[in-house]
């Protein structure tokens, strides 16, 4: 298994937080800063996991996740896992992105070693 994940993240400071955690475990990490380029990037590359912002640009997460479990150009993409990092922490927020297709739900603001624990608990840390 590939220590790969897609980080789908339109701020930019979200990003280099998780980009310099998840590097100092030994992942790899893929960016994009719309939901579409995160699908296309989730179709074109080895990952083996997702982590995916809801609010989004373009298509929200939702969406992306719904698209990434039911691709049709990478049909194993139905069985990465897509960790939802949000900050819409209303009622019902979790449930709506479990019924997206997303396996866990987390909120924001980011705690490093949760995020630690759920991304190892998915795919090993390689250091």
């Amino acid at each position: 298994m590939s220590s790969n994940v897609l980080y789908v993240e339109d701020n930019p400071d979200n990003m280099m937080l998780v980009r310099r955690a998840l590097e100092a475990r030994g992942y790899t990490l893929f960016e994009a800063m719309t939901g579409l380029e995160g699908v296309a990037l989730a179709e074109r590359e080895n990952v083996s996991l997702v982590l995916l912002d809801i609010n989004l640009p373009d298509i929200d997460g939702y969406e992306v996740a719904r698209r990434i479990r039911r691709n049709v150009i990478k049909p194993s993409l139905a069985y990465v896992p897509i960790i939802a990092i949000t900050a819409n922490a209303l009622k019902g927020d979790a449930e709506r992105a479990l019924n997206a297709g997303c396996d866990v739900y987390m909120s924001k603001p980011i705690n490093i070693r949760e995020l630690w624990a759920r991304v190892e608990g998915f795919v090993p840390s390689p250091k």
